[in-house]
């Protein structure tokens, strides 16, 4: 069979004790590319089941968990009903928890999923690639992790916000399915504004921009953190999108910071 290299994943196979005299190193065929695919993928799916079953018997302290902004907020309320939430759909209460279990397992999977990706594409990488790759994979899920618990904890106040805004001319009666939800695309929009940093250093590691040049687009920089922040959070209470663009602010400076004293640029 014809040897083919693919696309930026190609990777040559030495054998032990270095290139023996007349041979040259392999490289790994289409078909062989696809073998460390379908291994990869099999592992990673073995580890999410796996997760996803123990993120299940534990699912009721995991709701738990995930409704405490909310219990939070339903505090300042003076609901009749206290901190009970409701269930409007006739398979939520068989639904949510198989829900919470899958989303929980594939984030007790991630390790296991990006060191996957991570055998998967580093024969392709040269030397510097992979100094960068290791940072730059560690710093994304560290980052992301940091937003998404930034939005947990600033989370109650917006929440109370919305909750207690018609006062006392409406009985507040949350949908946990539907809080659920809200809950998901908050975090997950903090998480991924908080790859700004990220996003920075990489492009100051590859030379792209500098720190002097970020302290000159510093003006415009704020304005467009704000508006973004305005744009993308859920809510329409005003706490959430500030809380958001000051975190952002900070996180712009600590590149500045961070490109001038770490990257020398």
């Amino acid at each position: 069979m014809a040897t083919r290299r693919l696309a930026g994943l190609g990777s040559a196979r030495i054998p032990r004790g270095g290139p023996q005299p007349g041979s040259e190193a392999r490289e790994l065929t289409l078909v062989e590319h696809l073998e460390e695919l379908r291994r990869a993928l099999i592992v990673s799916l073995i580890a999410w089941g796996l997760a996803t079953g123990l993120a299940f018997a534990f699912n009721q302290q995991l709701i738990g968990v995930m409704e405490r902004p909310l219990h939070l907020a339903l505090l300042h309320t003076h609901s009749p009903f206290g901190q009970r939430v409701v269930v409007t759909s006739p398979i939520a209460g068989l639904a949510i928890p198989f829900e919470v279990a899958g989303v929980a397992g594939a984030i007790l999977a991630l390790p296991v999923i990006v060191w996957q990706v991570w055998n998967f594409v580093r024969p392709g990488l040269q030397q510097a690639e992979r100094r960068l790759a290791f940072p730059f994979v560690f710093g994304t899920l560290f980052f992301f992790a940091v937003g998404a618990l930034f939005a947990y904890f600033v989370l109650p106040i917006g929440l109370a916000f919305l909750a207690t805004f018609l006062g006392s001319n409406a009985v507040y009666l949350p949908d946990l399915g539907a809080y659920l939800g809200f809950l998901a695309l908050v975090v997950l929009v903090f998480g991924v504004t908080f790859e700004l940093p990220v996003a920075l250093c990489l492009l100051g590691a590859i030379g792209i921009i500098s720190s002097q040049q970020l302290r000159h687009w510093r003006k415009p920089a704020i304005f467009i953190i704000v508006l973004a922040a305005l744009v993308v959070t859920p809510g329409a209470d005003p706490f959430t999108p500030t809380f958001l663009s000051v975190a952002l602010i900070v996180l712009y400076e600590g590149s500045i910071l961070f490109i001038r004293h770490a990257l020398h640029r």
